[in-house]
């Protein structure tokens, strides 16, 4: 079967070419919304953060993020983690308020062995946010 190039992608000819789908990303203040670079703004603020610690917890450049945040299109990858953060910070809004999470990201924790909790995400180890946030709302002593 012979391919020809469209763009960067190859088709086998005599196949249609498939649409691409960007996945849709849940907002705080909007549900229904997809990700767009305003929801990158936006999220950094609802987690109280500077760039350059947003940066350090999105695992993305400050550069990216300002680029994001200054109206350049997602890319699938970068999409699916500013949904993970979002899911984090209304998990966190859910047991704190949200005033207080961007201090509370950057102060050790003894719940965490003293580490910071930017400093638990920045490991990959973010289930451990999520156990904190799962026994908090459920009223089971940790």
């Amino acid at each position: 079967m012979t391919t020809r190039r469209i763009g960067r992608k190859p088709l086998a000819r005599g196949k249609p070419a498939r649409k691409a789908r960007g996945a849709p990303v849940l907002v705080a203040s909007n549900p229904g919304r997809t990700a767009g670079s305003a929801d990158v703004a936006r999220l950094r603020s609802a987690l109280g953060l500077t760039r350059k610690l947003f940066s350090r917890l999105s695992g993305y450049s400050e550069r990216a993020l300002a680029e994001w945040e200054g109206g350049r299109p997602l890319s699938d990858a970068s999409r699916q983690r500013m949904t993970e953060l979002d899911r984090l910070q209304r998990g966190l809004a859910r047991i704190m308020n949200e005033e207080f999470i961007g201090g509370w990201l950057q102060t050790p924790n003894d719940a965490f062995d003293g580490l910071k909790p930017i400093e638990v995400v920045e490991r990959g180890e973010t289930d451990r946010l999520w156990r904190m946030i799962y026994l908090v709302e459920s009223g089971v002593p940790g």
